[in-house]
């Protein structure tokens, strides 16, 4: 028979045993990124002045206000693509991490990423994803592309398998580059 000592070493073990297992049951945080237009926007430079001119400095500079200043107000603008655009991009696989899944780290991170206009054509986010786990998963993100705040497009990406403890990269496309967006969101949605 067990003395009393005995019995509350062993509910204490117990319940120590519990305490550790119980986090690691706890459901992995979702990875999310959120992406202002890079710095290599297209530029110009003014022949006489030498000034040069970005997306991020035309309007800044104090003058007479003609209707070819207010031509184009990036701000003012109120087009957007409705829908939600379901697409599913190629991934290029490039290298292995660390199997790190767990309560504090999630299934899938997404890492890197950037926002870029191709001219004539669309606006893209190139992003890294890292599957932490040991198993192969098909991560579904959702991407929002904004412009001030405002919403432009919202895009469905389901991505491929991607293996256990691989790194992959891929492209996201956005609205086209007729629509001005400063900002795109993405996060994982599943797994």
């Amino acid at each position: 028979m067990y003395g009393s000592r005995e019995l509350g070493l062993k509910a204490l073990v117990c319940l120590a045993a519990l305490a550790i297992a119980a986090p690691a049951h706890a459901k992995a945080p979702r990875s999310s990124v959120d992406i202002s237009a890079s710095a290599g926007a297209p530029e110009f430079r003014d022949p006489k002045t030498g000034q040069i001119w970005t997306p991020n400095n035309v309007g800044l500079v104090r003058g007479p206000n003609t209707p070819a200043d207010r031509a184009f107000d990036p701000l003012a603008q109120a087009a957007s693509v409705d829908g939600v655009v379901v697409q599913r991009p190629k991934v290029t696989p490039l290298g292995a991490v660390p199997i790190t899944a767990g309560p504090t780290v999630p299934l899938v991170n997404i890492e890197n990423a950037s926002l870029r206009a191709v001219p004539e054509q669309r606006w893209q986010v190139v992003l890294y994803l890292n599957n932490n786990s040991n198993r192969t998963i098909a991560p579904l993100l959702h991407c929002q592309f904004s412009n001030a705040g405002k919403p432009v497009e919202e895009t469905r990406v389901l991505v491929p398998a991607v293996g256990g403890g691989v790194r992959v990269g891929l492209t996201v496309s956005g609205p086209k580059t007729s629509l001005f967006v400063d900002r795109a969101t993405c996060k994982v949605e599943s797994p």
